[in-house]
């Protein structure tokens, strides 16, 4: 791997155009942004320290979040997202507040300790990924009150994910809205992205108050390409979706942020 790392230039702008396209496919392929997939990858190829990585990857998770509401629009029109305003409140209450703690902590965090944070919660995504795709349910398995302060919690909790790594977080927030809240898997995804883009603007914000932002400034170029990588790979990898089977692709990423989540711990 560090062989070829040095092969292909890896901060070169075709690397990172290379790279964003085919970690946007396969994170098209499940509904998601690829964001769990480009940070292993800016920290092991593209040789950022992990604070760095963190930014630069919240930066293009914006850019893909922002994109998908409008490609999803056709099949899931925003006003039935919108309709669902209850549900959205709900969970900003929490991962608002988990967004900016998150990013505070990932900020006072030695570099290595900040990598094995990183490595574990790979390994929770991971998890999630490999139990909760799929997750289907007609009714919400919590009602009323009991529903509320779960949509908090888990709001809460999975604000901090995304401010930690950097991602949009809807690995974990479509089994939230599917088993909590009793969604359609194909409206949490919309209601996913919904959730997403405020909470990753307020983490954001607070990594723009550090000087570790200024990491972005000096990037600038690399990130925009490997955005608009990103998009197109998640523009394929959504065509892609009834081509290539989950029973195949779901153990592949699963087996593929394990392996990143190993070598980021020994980074």
């Amino acid at each position: 791997m560090p062989d070829l790392a040095k092969a292909i230039a890896p901060r070169s702008l075709p690397a990172a155009f290379g790279g964003g396209a085919v970690i946007g496919t396969l994170g098209g392929l499940i509904g998601l942004g690829g964001a769990e997939f480009r940070l292993p990858l800016l920290i092991g190829p593209f040789r950022f320290a992990a604070l760095e990585a963190v930014v630069l990857n919240k930066a293009m998770s914006l850019v893909v979040v922002a994109s998908a509401l409008p490609f999803r629009a056709t099949t899931i029109p925003l006003g039935d997202v919108l309709s669902h305003w209850p549900i959205l409140v709900n969970l900003l209450a929490g991962s608002l507040a988990g967004a900016w703690l998150g990013a505070g902590w990932a900020l006072r965090l030695r570099s290595e300790r900040l990598y094995k944070v990183v490595a574990i919660l790979l390994v929770l995504i991971a998890a999630v990924l490999y139990f909760g795709h799929g997750a289907a349910t007609a009714q919400p398995l919590l009602t009323g009150a009991a529903q509320l302060v779960a949509g908090v919690i888990a709001g809460l909790g999975i604000g901090v994910v995304a401010s930690l790594l950097g991602v949009a977080g809807g690995e974990l927030l479509i089994p939230t809205l599917v088993l909590i809240f009793g969604a359609d898997i194909k409206l949490a995804g919309s209601l996913s992205l919904a959730v997403s883009l405020p909470t990753m603007i307020v983490g954001f914000t607070r990594y723009s108050r550090d000087q570790s932002f200024a990491v972005l400034g000096r990037n600038l170029r690399l990130v925009l390409v490997m955005a608009a990588g990103s998009v197109l790979g998640t523009f394929i990898g959504g065509r892609l979706l009834g081509i290539v089977p989950d029973g195949v692709l779901i153990p592949a990423l699963v087996a593929i942020l394990l392996l990143s989540a190993v070598k980021v711990w020994r980074h």
